[in-house]
């Protein structure tokens, strides 16, 4: 059964950077998605960022675009998404997920497609 388990959260002061980690074990494909999303307190759960199987296809949300990469070393390496430039709005539970795809560079962009969640991180961004 495939776990995912995220870290690297915390308190961190406008304009200073984080990075999170998410490790997974247990695939049973070499196609596959990674993605980051997080949900703020009273706020819908939001995409942030995704990686595909081969590196090759990433996707960034615009609230986060030119602040964080998303990244990883290797196949079913740790997968990281390096967030600088934080800011207030930032803060939130971030969540990494998996799921098949049929193409080394998909990368999936919505919650409803990827069946298999971490338990999630807290990021506070606060003065």
């Amino acid at each position: 059964q495939l776990q995912l388990v995220e870290s690297g959260g915390g308190l961190v002061q406008p304009g200073g950077s984080l990075r999170l980690s998410c490790a997974a074990s247990g695939f049973t494909s070499d196609l596959y998605s990674i993605g980051w999303f997080r949900q703020a307190p009273g706020k819908e759960r939001e995409w942030v960022s995704c990686i595909s199987s081969n590196s090759a296809g990433t996707n960034y949300a615009d609230s986060v675009k030119g602040r964080f990469t998303i990244s990883r070393d290797g196949a079913r390496s740790p997968v990281y998404l390096q967030m600088n430039s934080l800011k207030p709005e930032d803060t939130a539970i971030y969540y990494c997920a998996h799921s098949i795809t049929y193409h080394p560079r998909m990368c999936l962009m919505r919650g409803y497609e990827y069946p298999d969640w971490g338990q999630g991180t807290q990021v506070t961004v606060s003065s």
